[in-house]
């Protein structure tokens, strides 16, 4: 068993993410796992666990978001 580095539970399907930062993250959840790992939206602040959009060196959840903050030439959908 291995203990989850958000949660603390010592669970027995716990298991690890390897980043390509070379990081190992133990999680007993992908809740876990995407409340430590996800990016979070420079707009509203929700954790993107999809795509998302990057530009400017700022990361959002949606077009919507990345407007919001000045970038007009994006769209979530053609």
């Amino acid at each position: 068993m291995a203990i989850c580095e958000v949660c603390g539970n010592d669970y027995s399907l716990s298991f690890e993410v390897h980043t390509v930062d070379g990081s190992v993250h133990t999680f007993d959840s992908i809740e876990c796992a995407a409340h430590k790992l996800a990016p979070i939206c420079d707009n509203c602040g929700c954790k993107v666990l999809g795509h998302g959009h990057q530009v400017g060196g700022q990361f959002f959840c949606c077009a919507h978001c990345a407007r919001a903050q000045g970038h007009a030439e994006l769209a979530d959908s053609a």
